[in-house]
């Protein structure tokens, strides 16, 4: 499907690591967020953005996020919506994050097949962490590296690139999983292949236009496009 990646079909066994972006691919934030970014939109006195609209930012930086929905790219706006965005989003983000109820059983057999897991999203370290906590899959993943350990925000590959490199994963043995067009050009810019799913807003003719390897309907695939065995 599409571009200049490499074919996985012909390298099957070849896994050593899998990272997952976090948002619409683990889990669905998009309430918290929409919360958090309506309540910073309002603090400031701006009109509050279409439930839509914020849904297709998720996944970009607060300044991106904040460029789009208002067409502002101010240094003193932005820094007032991220600080009011964060505010609200210490009392909402965790409670309003679901996990796909499939996550569970996917992790779960990845890591009974011996490969390495992390996380690697533009949405705050310590979030996440709470979410996994709280839903028992902490264990499942070797690493979480959050948008505020980085300096560089997706598309830049720091985040994948800081992951392997900490996970000891090669990136012709590596693969990234994510939702959206953002999250295709960080795979590429890292060197590494990636695997769409459709759970996000980014219709599938978008992410084939930017070069996704594989696209799944669900997570649920992964397994199977991996030739991971059950055990």
């Amino acid at each position: 499907m599409g571009g200049g990646m490499e074919s996985m079909s012909s390298t099957a066994g070849r896994w050593r690591g899998v990272l997952f972006d976090f948002d619409y691919t683990l889990a669905d934030s998009s309430p918290g967020v929409i919360e958090c970014v309506n309540f910073a939109l309002r603090e400031m006195g701006l009109a509050a953005a279409a439930a839509e609209h914020i849904r297709a930012t998720i996944g970009y930086s607060l300044a991106d996020a904040f460029a789009i929905l208002t067409n502002r790219c101010d240094p003193r706006a932005v820094e007032a919506f991220g600080k009011l965005f964060l505010e609200r989003s210490e009392q909402v983000m965790v409670d309003l994050t679901r996990v796909y109820p499939c996550v569970p059983a996917v992790v779960g057999r990845l890591r009974r097949a011996g490969l390495k897991l992390a996380v690697v999203s533009t949405k705050y370290r310590r979030r996440i962490e709470a979410v996994l906590a709280r839903e028992k899959l902490a264990d499942q993943f070797d690493l979480v590296i959050g948008g505020d350990q980085v300096k560089r925000s997706k598309p830049d590959p720091e985040g994948l690139l800081a992951a392997m490199a900490r996970l000891e994963v090669a990136e012709r043995a590596c693969l990234y999983v994510g939702d959206s067009v953002v999250d295709v050009r960080t795979a590429r810019n890292a060197g590494v292949a990636f695997a769409a799913v459709l759970s996000g807003v980014t219709e599938r003719s978008a992410l084939e236009s930017a070069g996704a390897t594989w696209i799944m309907a669900s997570l649920e695939e992964l397994p199977e496009r991996l030739e991971v065995a059950e055990r």
